[in-house]
């Protein structure tokens, strides 16, 4: 990937190993940190690092004045179902259903946001480079973990009443249970009317991104204390991409 600039921010892949720990603190402060607000997000151990980033492909999304890390995530490339156990969430789902695709995959994992910030476009530009990267790579379909904050499942109902009710994920690839704790939220909450205003109120940004596209959702949540989050198995099939906002994302990576 060539590194993309739109406005205050610049996307580029990590190619050194400061930069991949750069990543790792950031990961940190997000996903370990906000618990722990008593330890230095500059301590030596405040680190979000797994097997798994030696494998993958480090995106960061930088200021462009300061250069200040305010955004990252990683890929993990597949050419197609047959490696679907080779990726991170095979780890916490049953994924042998999609054994079957046909065509290279895209696991995205670890996204994260600056806690301090709210800018929409740090979203935007992420997900203009992904566009980029799905026509350059020729990928067909990307998946991962979306990350509802904290293991509670209380103030989220709506929500995944909502995942229930309009996305879950088409039977021929319906993720089933792998790990040992999980919330089976489309059993729970089964009847369970979803209210629209507090369910995308809830919903994660990226979730919500991946939805808009036409994604879906494993049936049941892992509950990750390791991480401190709720995360449900999450698919986007790039050819289900409605033309429209296909559109508007290769513009974003232009």
């Amino acid at each position: 990937m060539q590194p993309l600039r739109k406005g205050r921010y610049e996307v580029s892949f990590a190619e050194t190993a400061e930069e991949i720990r750069a990543a790792q603190r950031l990961r940190w402060l997000c996903f370990i940190g906000r618990g722990r607000p008593d330890e230095a997000p500059g301590a030596p151990g405040a680190l979000d690092a797994d097997d798994y980033d030696a494998r993958c492909s480090h995106v960061l999304i930088r200021e462009s004045g300061s250069g200040r890390l305010v955004a990252c995530f990683r890929m993990l490339t597949l050419s197609g179902g047959a490696e679907i156990g080779d990726s991170y969430s095979a780890r916490y789902y049953n994924l042998s259903r999609l054994r079957d695709f046909h065509g290279r995959m895209v696991e995205i994992g670890r996204f994260c946001i600056h806690p301090e910030l709210q800018d929409p476009d740090i979203l935007r530009l992420a997900w203009g480079a992904l566009a980029r990267h799905v026509d350059e790579q020729r990928v067909e379909m990307l998946f991962g973990c979306s990350s509802f904050m904290g293991t509670d499942t209380q103030g989220y109902e709506d929500a995944f009443a909502m995942l229930r009710e309009r996305h879950l994920a088409p039977k021929r690839w319906l993720p089933r249970v792998k790990a040992p704790q999980v919330f089976r939220f489309a059993r729970t909450l089964r009847l369970r009317k979803p209210d629209p205003r507090r369910a995308m109120a809830a919903m994660p940004p990226l979730l919500r991104s991946y939805l808009a596209m036409g994604g879906w959702v494993s049936d049941h949540a892992v509950v990750d204390r390791q991480l401190d989050t709720l995360h449900v198995f999450t698919g986007l099939e790039i050819g289900a991409i409605p033309p429209a906002r296909a559109k508007l994302l290769r513009a974003a990576g232009a």
